[in-house]
């Protein structure tokens, strides 16, 4: 079996959910604390062991290019500083995670579309897909969980949690059955069912891992909801022939295409974050004072 070594990150997306705060600045760059959110989502690929990583972008995204590149005048401004080392070396990190590789959507066509975009970056190995929308925090990278749980079964690997039924009208449901621990065989998926589809409250959240066969369904399958190509429409042909294994991954999941998500975001992450974790506490219960 192939070493999983390539992920793409699907960063094309409109928006249009956090407008106006997007209008000019990618929504991937809006940040939780101190980074944006596609630095939490590239450093948990890297994480993994992954070793290239595919960022789908489209026009005017050109800021997430340079976020992951030097800044060559804001480096040596902070090197004149000895007060500003650890602030020098956290900008030069980001140039320095890995190998990252930038490719435009030139017109935006779903998800599907995105990946189907990869195909000759990934070649014939299999590859993560990180949803651009979605910051995990974990202990374990929930990638990695994905890639572990694709090694033992041999089979793509879907990232799932539960969600209420309102919310998974939104997202998709899956046929699952359980297999052992946090795994669960599946069997069918289907995106956005109308209430009497639903088959479990499981959803793909976030992360998934595929076989390089998924790049010749997505060329046969047919645009689906909001006339777009669906990866999930995909997942499912591939589901209903080999099967693939859900993972009820350990981790908390914010939607940074969500206003709620990336306050929740904030907050959450601002309580355990070293420099402001107490200051943060202290007013979050002076604040619940007058709620």
């Amino acid at each position: 079996m192939k070493k999983i070594r390539k992920a793409i990150i699907p960063a094309a997306g409109l928006g249009t959910r956090v407008l106006p705060a997007s209008k000019a600045i990618p929504k991937e760059m809006l940040n939780i604390v101190d980074k944006p959110a596609i630095q939490y989502i590239v450093e948990e690929a890297f994480n993994s062991g992954i070793e290239e990583i595919l960022i789908i972008t489209n026009r005017g995204k050109g800021a997430i290019e340079d976020h992951f590149d030097h800044a060559f005048e804001l480096e040596s401004k902070l090197e004149g500083n000895p007060d500003k080392a650890d602030l020098l070396d956290s900008v030069k990190a980001c140039a320095n995670l890995g190998n990252i590789y930038f490719l435009r959507q030139k017109e935006t066509g779903g998800l599907g579309h995105a990946v189907l975009c990869a195909k000759a970056f990934v070649g014939d190995e299999p590859f993560a897909v990180l949803y651009g929308d979605d910051v995990i925090i974990s202990d374990n990278p929930v990638t990695k969980q994905l890639i572990d749980a694709y090694e033992k079964y041999g089979k793509g690997t879907v990232g799932v949690k539960e969600v209420d039924t309102e919310s998974i009208k939104k997202y998709c449901s899956l046929a699952v059955e359980h297999l052992e621990g946090n795994c669960y065989s599946c069997n069918d998926m289907i995106e956005k069912p109308k209430e009497e589809e639903i088959m479990s409250h499981y959803s793909i959240l976030g992360r998934v891992v595929m076989p390089p066969e998924i790049f010749e369904i997505l060329e046969n399958t047919p645009k689906g909801a909001g006339n777009e190509l669906q990866l999930t429409d995909a997942m499912r042909t591939l589901a209903k022939t080999k099967g693939v294994i859900a993972v009820d991954y350990d981790g908390t999941r914010y939607d940074m295409g969500n206003k709620l998500g990336i306050l929740q975001a904030n907050i959450e992450v601002g309580l355990k974050h070293p420099e402001l974790s107490e200051q943060l506490k202290d007013y979050i219960k002076e604040l619940s004072k007058n709620l």
